[in-house]
């Protein structure tokens, strides 16, 4: 079989198309996680966001976590949205962060002193105690908006 010149760049053409589909095909699928955080009190502050993959660190530590974020408080609903997550399961634990320290801050007794908010919204209470991961989770495959209700104190 020969090749004549003419050919080259119709051969050259389909040798790169066939490596970007190829390319394509590979890529990861990701989503982007929106969460809309409502029940907002103050007017000043911010509310931090941490999505949890795992029950490591969930939902006190402010190092787990796979993304996390800040934003201002403009009212009594906020919404952020977060780009890039793999397929699978995954629980947000917010903070209204008042102190701008980015810690959710506990009384003598443990009990949280700055309101906070956990996804699928669970009773948190001294008989319940902080929820488990499996209590707060979601799946994500495709683009996702959960909504969250912050407590400013314990449920009955």
């Amino acid at each position: 079989m020969s090749l004549k010149i003419s050919q080259l760049p119709h051969l050259l053409l389909a040798s790169l198309l066939s490596i970007s589909c190829a390319r394509a095909v590979n890529a990861e699928q990701t989503a982007n996680l929106t969460i809309v955080v409502n029940g907002i009190e103050h007017k000043t502050g911010e509310i931090c966001m941490r999505i949890y993959s795992s029950a490591k660190g969930f939902p006190m530590s402010s190092t787990g976590g796979v993304q996390s974020g800040c934003t201002r408080i403009t009212g009594t609903t906020i919404a952020k949205e977060f780009h890039g997550l793999k397929p699978g399961t995954y629980a947000v634990a917010v903070l209204d962060d008042q102190k701008g320290d980015h810690k959710l801050h506990r009384n003598f007794f443990g009990i949280p002193s700055e309101g906070f908010g956990i996804s699928d919204n669970p009773t948190v209470s001294v008989m319940t105690g902080m929820p488990k991961f499996q209590d707060a989770s979601f799946f994500v495959v495709k683009d996702t908006t959960i909504k969250i209700s912050m407590k400013y104190s314990l449920d009955q």
